[in-house]
């Protein structure tokens, strides 16, 4: 077991590779090994182009030591036609003899397909080889897949005294974050297929909601939860030309840039839906305080980030959510601010 978790290891690091660019597809790493020597290694590197097992497979320069080798993968290899063919029906091509998996995969089309079709062939499968690694490597992918719903980050930053704004004048927000947690912040947003704001953010803030600072192969979907439609029409969000979609009462249309959704109720469970419904598996919630704490109360949440600033409002301004019930799995500290991740430990769809 100890080699077997050696190449594993390997193949999680390859899996990393493809942090931000393969969503919303899951990280997928792949080892080619022959006589316990690596001859070949891949990884899903970009949504639509070839899987992990593809790429490790085309580096193999012998493609004859193929039928003496085992491949190690992160997850289970896909059964079913989408962007690309079926990489199970690879592997037995190649003449593969034996699989390693890490862990299978929980999408409807595929979940145990490619495990059955491997054996079926006569491949030799093994699985559940470092088997936490591998499903902390695809939590938001597994979360989606499992409860329907995207996995869902809340976002915000708070003065020392708990206030996420010293200034709700309507002239301009407060800046908490510093310009390395802001580098941090678009770093986390290239890794989220869409990012969400309440209406009062949108109209007070009128934030882009781009990753600016990091580099990235796309930009995160722009989600609004307006109701009433008040958010201003020259808002940033609605004129540069970048998909934005709004979720509210009174219409469903598409105008340039904009899709309007009207749902009969803006409570989280219908929006949610909706964008498991378009792909989208995961999503970060910057706010505000009332659609923060919205999430909260529900229970929709699986990971909360929170920066802590050490300057103080002096109870002025607008208060931030109370710290949520979890876990903290991580305290950074960048200048002056603290950073606390929390995870929540109570699944909800």
């Amino acid at each position: 077991m100890e080699i077997e978790e050696r190449f594993m290891k390997r193949a999680l690091q390859l899996a990393r590779l493809g942090m931000g660019a393969v969503s919303p597809n899951p990280m997928v790493g792949a080892v080619i090994v022959h006589n316990e020597k690596i001859i070949g290694e891949g990884y899903h590197r970009q949504w639509g182009g070839p899987h992990a097992e593809v790429n490790a497979i085309n580096s193999v320069s012998d493609k004859r030591l193929l039928a003496d080798s085992t491949m190690y993968v992160t997850l289970e290899p896909c059964s079913h036609y989408g962007k690309t063919p079926p990489c199970a029906e690879l592997l037995i091509k190649m003449r593969i003899p034996r699989v390693a998996i890490g862990i299978t995969d929980p999408f409807a089309k595929v979940s145990g397909r490619g495990v059955t079709m491997l054996r079926e062939a006569g491949t030799e499968v093994v699985t559940g080889i470092l088997a936490d690694e591998c499903r902390e490597l695809n939590r938001k992918f597994i979360t989606a897949h499992t409860l329907h719903r995207p996995y869902i980050l809340l976002k915000w930053a708070q003065s020392a005294d708990g206030y996420i704004d010293g200034d709700r004048d309507g002239s301009r927000p407060t800046v908490i974050s510093t310009p390395i947690t802001m580098t941090w912040m678009h770093r986390e947003r290239s890794r989220y297929d869409a990012i969400l704001v309440g209406a009062g953010t949108a109209r007070l803030d009128n934030p882009s909601l781009t990753v600016r600072l990091w580099p990235t192969r796309r930009q995160p979907l722009r989600i609004i939860l307006d109701r009433r439609l008040t958010v201003p029409p020259e808002s940033r969000l609605l004129t540069d030309g970048l998909p934005c979609v709004i979720y509210n009462n009174v219409k469903s249309e598409a105008n340039g840039n904009v899709e309007y959704v009207k749902l009969d109720t803006t409570s989280p469970g219908a929006w949610l839906a909706d964008l498991y419904s378009r792909g989208i598996t995961c999503l970060m919630v910057e706010g505000g305080a009332s659609v923060l704490n919205s999430m909260l109360d529900s229970g929709l949440w699986d990971e909360a980030r929170i920066e802590t600033a050490s300057q103080l409002f002096m109870g002025n301004g607008v208060k931030a959510p109370a710290m949520p019930h979890g876990t903290v799995t991580n305290i950074e500290k960048h200048d002056t601010n603290y950073i606390f991740t929390l995870v929540n430990n109570v699944k909800t769809r």
